[in-house]
């Protein structure tokens, strides 16, 4: 086990560039099971995650290779619905993205209940519906059971707009015999990669980006090459840690084409940005003020499906209101656990008041004070370190791993931008 002990209260200052999208990089791995030729994945993120997705679809038969430079060869010449290891299922919960592409190209597939952070219950009744449209049989029984001779094209309306049932019927639809229509289809930026992955490799797969998608079932796919792009949501932890340390930071090659509305929201709080071509610079003057709206009220952030402000993110513009001057409602209706790491928050000095599982409101600024924290889960997690990074005094935060479940190398990059960081054995 190791720990981080932080010293808070130094600006950050310097550059850094965003490690691939994990979101990306799980279901892009998975998608692979669909061809028998090698797909070679560039800028993939050196986190636990993905190296688990990785012995999972190992287990199933496919080859990868590790060709240096954040690179991997992945090869599924054959592959074979063997029975997964069930602890490994229960450490991520991207385990289910397994289910699509085996069941189209295996005929059949066996997954233990997959895991993940435990924000609240996180269920995956759409992933069953949708896949019995194609015409997949699925039996649970404290496992599940996925068969089908051949995935047939339909009609399906998603009963919510979940991000990886979508992308498990974009992999099951695009082998599958006909045409499906995918309506209230998430279109994350990680779903719209997945998307272009597979038309990159003969899939046929129309109005990407919407929340309607058109998909012509092929008879094979052949091998390629795609650049995973940058993880936003790591994007935006280093924007939120520059503007609670009042620093000055640039991030390359950023992503910047899926961040309007997210620079809406922090707006809100007086944060800001300049683009500058792939590039985001972060000044170090920050106005750090709530916008209330009309009559002075108290301004909601509310998370929503793409492209509305996302769940992933609640917690770091969380910790950035403590340090705005103003008061803001945050409202979280997707999981009811994602409020509970505001409690440390709460300890190192923040005026935040939890109204149910769902909301909260925070009060700012207030001066925060170095404490001893564990992490929860990935966005907790990295939402205490930049509360720690702003605190006076030394923070120790236990539990790391769960950080670096998401984050590459997150306390090299933050010494790279003069944070005092430093892990230790515990």
């Amino acid at each position: 086990m190791e720990k981080f002990i932080i010293q808070g209260g130094i600006p950050l200052k310097g550059e850094i560039t965003p490690s691939g999208n994990k979101n990306a990089a799980l279901p892009l791995l998975a998608a692979c099971l669909l061809t028998d030729e090698a797909v070679i994945l560039h800028n993939v993120p050196d986190i636990r995650d993905v190296y688990d997705m990785r012995m999972l679809i190992e287990s199933l038969g496919v080859e990868v290779a590790d060709l240096g430079d954040r690179s991997w060869r992945v090869t599924a010449r054959s592959v074979r619905p063997a029975d997964l290891d069930p602890e490994l299922c229960r450490r991520i919960r991207a385990s289910i993205l397994l289910a699509g592409p085996m069941t189209a190209r295996a005929g059949e597939m066996h997954l233990p209940p997959p895991g993940g952070d435990v924000i609240g219950r996180r269920r995956v009744d759409t992933h069953i519906l949708a896949l019995k449209k194609l015409g997949a049989k699925v039996n649970y029984a404290r496992s599940f059971n996925f068969k089908a001779k051949r995935l047939r094209g339909a009609d399906i309306w998603l009963d919510e707009a979940s991000v990886t049932g979508t992308e498990n019927v974009i992999m099951a639809a695009v082998s599958a015999k006909g045409t499906t229509l995918l309506r209230n289809a998430a279109s994350e930026p990680h779903v719209q990669e997945l998307c272009q992955m597979l038309n990159s490799l003969g899939a046929k797969i129309s109005d990407i980006g919407s929340n309607t998608l058109h998909i012509e079932g092929v008879d094979a796919l052949h091998g390629g090459e795609f650049n995973i792009g940058p993880d936003y949501l790591e994007v935006i932890s280093f924007i939120g840690a520059a503007a609670v340390t009042r620093g000055e930071v640039r991030i390359r090659k950023a992503g910047v084409q899926y961040l309007d509305m997210i620079r809406l929201v922090f707006n809100r709080l007086g944060v800001d940005w300049v683009v500058d071509g792939e590039d985001i610079l972060v000044p170090a003057r920050q106005r750090l003020k709530v916008e209330p709206d009309l009559g002075n009220a108290i301004p909601e952030i509310k998370t929503n499906v793409w492209p509305a402000f996302p769940t992933d993110l609640m917690s770091i513009a969380i910790v950035v209101a403590t340090q705005a001057k103003g008061s803001v409602l945050f409202h979280d209706w997707m999981y009811p656990g994602r409020m509970v790491f505001t409690d440390k928050l709460v300890g190192m000095g923040a005026q935040i008041v939890l109204c149910d599982p769902h909301r909260c409101i925070v009060n700012g600024p207030n001066k925060l004070y170095g404490e001893k924290m564990e992490s929860p889960d990935i966005r907790a997690g990295m939402s205490l370190l930049l509360a720690a990074l702003a605190a006076q005094g030394q923070s120790t935060i236990r539990n790391i791993g769960q950080i670096e479940r998401g984050y590459e190398n997150v306390d090299g990059k933050l010494r790279s931008l003069g944070a005092q960081i430093e892990r230790v054995k515990e």
